[in-house]
């Protein structure tokens, strides 16, 4: 699990709580609480996005905020390690005995890349298959990412619709003066609820679903260079500089330690 992700979204509610609190009291808490803004605002947010996209997109764009809550299975230093290793058994035993380590992978974008190495693939065309792929891997990602993008824009304007509807009615009846500020601060709920949809929720989700597909990407990219590099039959060491590239500075260090390239 993610505490990072998990932490941060329990934290923004306890500080809108302690806000709310400090403010009103805890008695004033039900005074937050409109279940015709909530309806108005993530309804209409929700049901907005609904229209904005298909129905498979839909349901895998809820369905993807527990990826938000997952801590990413992802480690470059251990996957230049693991390529370094492909390659020095490459090296003594040709390119044929990374099949045999093909059937123990885990990784099916990795497996895949391997046997068409193994198959004896030109080098152009394993490229153009893995990086295919890799697009097509991505265009998916956006997908979910932009679901909450859209979602995120959805929440304020539809808490927006909320506080005009709430204004009309205000105006309405104005000639009952104590009546205009219960009524005002109505109407402003449901800017509060949009905000909250957009700030709370779909922002920190975009974002991270954002970070993650970069460092899948890259994950990925290394994969594709470090089997073209085994292909070619350069020097170990050759490679795993070339894959250390990908790294920032402070952690090639680290990948140094664990990468044990034979000359």
């Amino acid at each position: 699990m993610d505490i990072a992700s998990l932490a941060g979204l329990v934290l923004c509610l306890v500080m809108l709580v302690f806000g709310i609190i400090s403010s009103a009291g805890v008695g004033g808490f039900h005074e937050y609480i409109d279940p015709p803004s909530f309806i108005i605002t993530f309804g209409g947010a929700f049901s907005a996005t609904l229209a904005s996209v298909s129905l498979a997109d839909f349901i895998g764009g809820l369905k993807s905020f527990t990826l938000v809550l997952k801590a990413p299975a992802v480690n470059t230093a251990e996957m230049i390690q693991k390529i370094i290793d492909l390659s020095n058994v490459a090296r003594k035993e040709g390119l044929l005995s990374l099949e045999e380590a093909a059937a123990d992978m885990d990784e099916p974008f990795l497996k895949k890349g391997i046997l068409l190495v193994v198959d004896g693939t030109d080098p152009d065309l394993v490229r153009a298959i893995m990086e295919t792929e890799l697009v097509s891997i991505e265009g998916r990602h956006k997908t979910k990412i932009g679901f909450w993008e859209t979602l995120g824009t959805m929440g304020p304007a539809w808490g927006m619709i909320g506080t005009l509807v709430g204004l009309v009615d205000m105006l309405y009846h104005m000639d009952d003066a104590s009546s205009l500020g219960p009524a005002m601060a109505v109407a402003l709920i449901t800017t509060l609820y949009g905000s909250l949809l957009a700030n709370w929720i779909c922002a920190p989700v975009a974002n991270k679903l954002k970070a993650d597909n970069e460092t899948e990407m890259m994950m990925k990219e290394v994969m594709i260079e470090g089997l073209l590099s085994i292909q070619a039959g350069e020097n170990p060491r050759v490679i795993e500089e070339k894959l250390k590239s990908f790294l920032a500075p402070k952690d090639r260090g680290t990948a140094e330690e664990d990468a044990g390239g034979e000359a």
